[in-house]
C-alpha cells in the first residue's frame, strides 16, 4: 500500500505541473460568455455579442462573436491584445436572435457593465435568457 500511496503522490505532483503549466495558455483571452435558454434548459446558438471598453466616457467596441453549438464565446477579447484595467461592456443582441427564431422579446439588447482590475483574471460572463427576462452574473 505504501508504493500505491508514493505513486498517488508522484502522479498528483505530476497532475499539478500539468495543469500549472497549462493554465497560462487556457488564461490567454481574458473574457467569455455562455447564454443558456431558460424555457428550453439548452445553450443558446447565434447570439452576437458585442465587447465594448470605456475610454474617457465614449464606449469603444473591440470585438463582436457569435455564440456556438454551446451558447459560447470562449474569447471575446481581441486575440494578442494584453488586457488593460477598466470598465467593459458586453452587449447580448438578444433582439436580432429571437427575430431569427421568430420569438418575440422584451430585450432587444441585454448591455452587461462591468469592470476589470485584475488583468491576469478570467472574466466569463454568463447570461440566463428568456424572450421577458434574465440574469447575469460573474462566473469562472
Amino acid at each position: 500500500m505504501k508504493s500505491l500511496s508514493m505513486f498517488g503522490a508522484a502522479a498528483l505532483a505530476a497532475f499539478a505541473f500539468s495543469a500549472t503549466a497549462a493554465e497560462p495558455a487556457a488564461m490567454k483571452n481574458p473574457i467569455s460568455v455562455h447564454v443558456l435558454n431558460l424555457q428550453t434548459g439548452i445553450p443558446t446558438a447565434g447570439v452576437t455579442v458585442e465587447l465594448d471598453q470605456n475610454r474617457n466616457g465614449d464606449w469603444v467596441k473591440l470585438a463582436t462573436g457569435v455564440t456556438d453549438a454551446n451558447g459560447r464565446i470562449s474569447a471575446l477579447y481581441p486575440e494578442g491584445k494584453q488586457a488593460e484595467q477598466g470598465t467593459y461592456k458586453v452587449v447580448f443582441k438578444t433582439g436580432d436572435y429571437y427575430a431569427g427564431v421568430k420569438q418575440k422579446t422584451f430585450f432587444p439588447e441585454i448591455p452587461v457593465i462591468f469592470t476589470i482590475e485584475n488583468t491576469s483574471q478570467h472574466y466569463h460572463i454568463p447570461l440566463l435568457l428568456s424572450p421577458y427576462g434574465y440574469s447575469t452574473y460573474r462566473g469562472n
